[in-house]
């Protein structure tokens, strides 16, 4: 154990006492059994579809006892900081409303970023050294290397620990000679000796026993960094003690650092806190399913559901599913206000299916006026749809008429959309702008049905000249029909298989060649609802394309 003088030497004269940040962060005055919690995002990568999971069950957790909700950011590892990362981090909890009690713009904890925290955490890693609870290591990458090699030719566990440990009862006057010569060290936690086993109670999982934590974990980077930065483990301990955390919701991918953990709050004199570990949401694969990965899965990225637009309300309904099954099974909206219960968390990852949250949010839009989801696509459009701005803005009317086919006053709404960005593609149509209209009776959307150019022109100029905008449907249809049988198109398809020479086509390709022209496309809402919504003038203008 090096002297205190020495340790006090290595640190800012002005340096606080822990006492100063326990009396700077007191206890919150909050009810009895407030759950404080918090969710740590790192820039050092965007922030995946789980983050957002984990926020949602943080928020409701925190909201339903009557506690805080903290949203901290972790960005102790500045070298590999992402640019932009915390501006998504903002747009992704805004768009699924996840708001913080607490962030980097509001509240009496902060700061909010770690890397702003650097006095708070040299003065606990001081406190450590000073006890003998931590000790400096100057061993280089080289050593390192060269003490994993041994280990792994001796067949035993890998890590700075015991007899490898080359720095943890090193001679004062050694250590002195180091910082003598102005040798970068690092700070060691000095985990204690003669513990093999150690248990906890998971808020998720139960009683849960591992292994003690044997390594002396590096809690202090290098000395010759500046900012001084500590590591994760050491940072998330103080931070949490000191901002009164009380649970922490997480993946179960930090089960195994439990053990550190327990030992760095004890070292600390930290009230332990209590971990609830959340099964991490999976993907369906060929023989089985695996994690939900950034780097290979699209849909692991928040900007992959607020690029396409899937309504933010539908996805975390379908997360609060996944999260407490039986909010599954009742409305959006009582799904929406049922706080999540930690204890119906499964251990079991559950699997992201998209086709099942697509099918939820055509369901979700289909209870949706037209004003709210114009008001919605607007919203989306102005970021990753410039161009279906001005059109929305011009053409209103039109976008609630084109809504409201299928939709207004019937009993099974259609729900041609799921997301946001379908919009252009199942209503685009209805805009002048946005409509490719037939290039002609060889137009190649024509070419499927078979029919002749000449007597796709023939057809078409009579309609034209014939055409009657007529508000009954099955009167409006019959002009076409009589039309049809007029051009030798047979009355259903059954005739006309039967005698293919005696026609042209059949009643359905004759529709089908008005659908093209009027929709550009075989598949469309009720053709007459849509020729009303578009109004005689452009009714007629898009038929005389087949005609040209």
């Amino acid at each position: 154990m090096i002297d205190r003088a020495v340790v006090d030497g290595l640190f800012p004269a002005d340096l606080p006492e822990p006492g100063h940040w326990e009396e700077r962060y007191p206890a919150r005055d909050l009810p009895e059994g407030a759950k404080v919690t918090r969710i740590g995002p790192s820039p050092t990568g965007f922030i995946h579809i789980g983050g957002i999971y984990v926020g949602m069950i943080d928020r409701d957790v925190a909201a339903d006892s009557g506690g805080v909700y903290v949203v901290r950011i972790e960005d102790t590892d500045q070298a590999r900081e992402v640019e932009g990362a915390l501006e998504q981090f903002d747009r992704a909890f805004e768009y699924f409303h996840i708001s913080s009690d607490e962030d980097r713009n509001r509240g009496s904890y902060g700061p909010y970023l770690q890397s702003e925290r650097e006095q708070i955490y040299l003065t606990y890693v001081r406190h450590l050294l000073r006890q003998g609870k931590a000790y400096l290591c100057f061993a280089t990458k080289d050593e390192l290397a060269d003490i994993t090699a041994r280990q792994q030719a001796s067949k035993v566990p890998t890590g700075y620990y015991g007899k490898w440990a080359i720095w943890r009862d090193a001679d004062p006057s050694d250590v002195a000679a180091k910082l003598a010569e102005g040798t970068p060290y690092v700070v060691r936690f000095r985990a204690p000796e003669g513990e093999t086993r150690t248990s906890f109670v998971d808020a998720i999982r139960g009683r849960l026993e591992h292994e003690a934590n044997r390594n002396d974990a590096v809690i202090l980077k290098s000395s010759d960094q500046s900012p001084r930065l500590p590591t994760y483990h050491f940072a998330h301990a103080v931070d949490d003690h000191l901002m009164r955390v009380n649970l922490v919701i997480r993946g179960d991918e930090w089960i195994s650092s439990v053990p550190l953990h327990q030992q760095l709050f004890a070292a600390l004199e930290f009230e332990p806190i209590t971990y609830a570990h959340i099964a991490p949401l999976m993907k369906q694969i060929p023989g089985g399913k695996r994690k939900l990965s950034k780097r290979k899965d699209p849909e692991a990225g928040v900007d992959f559901y607020i690029g396409a637009g899937y309504p933010a309300d539908a996805v975390l309904y379908y997360l609060r599913g996944l999260a407490n099954g039986r909010l599954a099974e009742v409305p959006l909206a009582e799904a929406l206000a049922t706080p999540i219960d930690l204890s119906l968390c499964g251990v079991a990852g559950p699997l992201v299916d998209l086709v099942k949250l697509e099918d939820l949010s055509a369901d979700h839009i289909a209870t949706l006026s037209g004003q709210q989801i114009l008001d919605a696509v607007r919203a989306w459009a102005v970021e990753y749809d410039a161009e279906l701005v001005p059109v929305l803005d011009n053409e209103k009317d039109l976008a609630l008429r084109a809504l409201a086919v299928e939709r207004d006053g019937v009993e099974n709404p259609r729900k041609d959309l799921r997301k946001w960005s379908d919009f252009r593609p199942a209503y685009g149509f209805f805009f002048t702008e946005l409509f490719v209209p037939v290039d002609g009776p060889a137009d190649e959307r024509l070419v499927p049905l078979g029919v002749a150019p000449e007597v796709v022109t023939a057809f078409a100029a009579d309609l034209v000249a014939q055409y009657e905008h007529l508000d009954d449907p099955q009167e409006w249809f019959d002009q076409i029909r009589a039309l049809a049988g007029k051009h030798r198109f047979a009355p259903n398809a059954k005739e006309y298989k039967k005698n293919p020479d005696a026609y042209v086509g059949s009643i359905r390709e004759a529709s089908q060649l008005v659908r093209v022209a009027i929709t550009g496309a075989t598949r469309s809402p009720d053709l007459h609802a849509t020729a009303q919504a578009l109004g005689a003038s452009e009714v007629l203008r898009r038929l005389r394309a087949l005609t040209s």
